[in-house]
């Protein structure tokens, strides 16, 4: 089985009949987060967030109303991860969750980016190969930048 990311909150969703993307903001719960060293950088998004819950509110002009501006809502998300629950009642999201729009109809918001940023911290950098980092950004003085690190275990 593949894995799947958890969707948080600055994730790019996208509706069937629009012609913008929007990003996702998580209203609903402020406890639970995802994608940093700390766990506290981006909030999960959930089952919950319904309602209007993006960012500029809009996916552009619909063609289910004939061009006319959308005003993006969701009554009801799906295929979510239901074996935990959040603070706020709901399910995370996950990369392939899909929502109800009342004017595009069942399944036609979808998540075309989940939000998590991949960042590496010290003990990953300590981890990377000296030569493959070198071929990665020749720009880098490996050697120098391993002394600098001080990095307790």
């Amino acid at each position: 089985m593949k894995t799947k990311h958890l969707v948080v909150d600055g994730a790019i969703c996208r509706c069937n009949f629009g012609v913008s993307p929007d990003l996702l903001k998580v209203l609903t719960q402020n406890k639970e987060y995802a994608n940093d060293v700390n766990g506290q950088k981006k909030l999960i998004a959930s089952s919950m967030d319904i309602g209007s819950p993006f960012q500029a509110g809009t996916f552009g002009a619909c063609a289910n109303l004939s061009g006319s501006p959308c005003k993006s809502s969701v009554i009801l998300w799906k295929d979510y991860y239901d074996k935990t629950q959040l603070s706020n009642g709901g399910f995370p999201l996950l990369e392939d969750s899909k929502a109800t729009c009342p004017v595009g109809g069942p399944d036609c918001i979808s998540i075309i980016f989940h939000g998590q940023i991949t960042a590496m911290n010290k003990p990953d950098f300590l981890k990377a190969k000296p030569l493959l980092t070198k071929i990665l950004n020749p720009a880098a003085n490996i050697t120098e930048v391993m002394d600098d690190i001080t990095y307790v275990v």
